[in-house]
């Protein structure tokens, strides 16, 4: 069939009557079936006429109302987000997971990290070296006039315990003393003081007799002494120079030998630490109050273990820009912000059970500081809390087959809890949670 132009009218072909197969009257019947605006017009079909155009036109028909009513039934159910305004759509079936409102104690903490090792080192110094005092105050140097050849010296990690030596100079001992107060002067008979009874208690502990433990050092004392001087090799004198024994708070360890044997006696022997694995956390100043000498804390192990530790030392607020905050221009303070911002306090930790801490010698660890503890408050997990797009926080209350947002007012975190109130939050509050 050739194109036709705008505005003309298809004519049906002619056809002659007497055309082979009688097709006049189902093509004249076919062209009858359209009006001339392109719609089906109803007829009855003529005798012996072929039905199959006729069905697939009914069947497609039929597809598209199906099509029409799966649409409008989405768009009524607000499947599409389409419909009038006022169709409700379809409820929610409820929050993935449920939680109970519960009566419990939370405590707010701080969270800090922390080191364990074995605490801060101290150097031992050889005698005459910057005076015999040691850093720290924990010792003082040996062998007696300050100069020798070092014939034997401990290994890194070695513990060093009342009586045993700590280097050996001249093929002779220079043995460790328990206490405070160093060898600072020759003590022989007739010195008093303190000193004097330090040096009493040792020989006492070492199992050497004769003598009064006090402050007075006698011709008893004297004895004890020489005893001690003939099982050290040395000669025996009965009287105890500065150099001759190192004083420390207990117990050493090593932590790392300075001279060799076959070096000349003089400068930084060794360091040493005490013997018990300590934690030591630089606290921020803010945090100080946390901190309370004998309070326990949590701390938690590289292997994500935890264990109770007491607070055995708070030591003074240090800052690294504490010089810096005092040099800007004018003395007007603008800068001391800075400094006081920075600054921390050390505090030393002792886990009460050494042994949980396992072969950890050196390890970085999280302490937990208990900050505020809140007795019988009505708690949930912290995941069913929900914040309002105008501030404050709400939870999904389950109730049967219903769910409602109610408000609440938050208190005291902890433990992934935390501390609700409002109207019809009591125990056993059913509220929804995530999966």
């Amino acid at each position: 069939m050739t194109g036709r132009e705008e505005g003309t009218v298809e004519t049906a072909p002619e056809i002659a009557a007497d055309a082979p197969g009688g097709e006049l009257e189902p093509r004249a019947a076919a062209l009858a079936s359209f009006d001339g605006n392109g719609g089906a017009v109803d007829q009855p079909p003529p005798e012996g006429s072929r039905p199959r155009r006729r069905g697939m036109r009914i069947a497609l028909i039929v597809a598209c109302a199906v099509v029409v009513a799966v649409a409008a039934a989405g768009a009524a159910s607000g499947v599409f987000g389409g419909g009038d305004d006022k169709t409700e759509a379809t409820a929610p079936s409820g929050p993935p997971a449920t939680a109970k409102v519960k009566r419990t104690t939370l405590t707010s903490s701080q969270t800090v990290d922390g080191q364990l090792g074995y605490g801060d080192t101290a150097a031992v110094q050889a005698p005459g070296a910057s005076g015999s005092a040691q850093s720290g105050g924990s010792a003082q140097g040996g062998g007696g006039s300050g100069s020798g050849i070092v014939t034997w010296m401990p290994s890194d990690g070695d513990t060093i315990t009342r009586g045993k030596p700590v280097y050996k100079v001249n093929q002779q001992s220079v043995p460790l003393l328990y206490g405070s107060v160093p060898l600072y002067r020759t003590l022989k008979p007739g010195t008093t003081g303190s000193d004097v009874k330090m040096l009493e208690k040792n020989l006492r502990a070492l199992g050497y007799r004769g003598f009064t433990v006090d402050d007075t050092y006698d011709y008893g004392t004297a004895a004890a002494v020489e005893k001690w001087q003939d099982k050290l090799g040395r000669s025996g004198t009965g009287e105890v120079r500065v150099g001759d024994a190192l004083v420390g708070s207990g117990a050493r360890r090593v932590a790392k030998a300075e001279l060799a044997v076959g070096d000349t006696l003089a400068g930084d022997v060794l360091t040493w630490t005490g013997t018990d694995r300590v934690i030591s956390v630089d606290l921020p100043v803010q945090y100080a109050d946390l901190a309370k000498k004998g309070g326990a804390t949590t701390v938690t192990l590289p292997d994500n273990t935890t264990v109770t530790a007491l607070v055995t030392d708070v030591g003074t607020p240090t800052s690294s820009n504490a010089s810096s905050g005092s040099s800007s221009a004018g003395g007007s303070g603008g800068s001391s912000g800075s400094g006081s911002a920075n600054a921390t306090v050390p505090v030393e930790l002792k886990v009460k059970d050494a042994a949980k801490i396992g072969a950890y010698q050196a390890a970085s660890v999280s302490v937990e500081f208990a900050s505020e503890t809140r007795a019988n408050v009505l708690a949930v997990p912290i995941s069913a809390l929900f914040a309002l797009p105008g501030g404050g926080y709400a939870v999904e209350v389950v109730t049967g087959a219903k769910t409602e947002y109610r408000d609440v007012k938050l208190g005291t975190f902890g433990n992934g809890m935390v501390e609700i109130s409002g109207t019809g939050i009591t125990a056993g509050t059913v509220v929804g949670v995530p999966k």
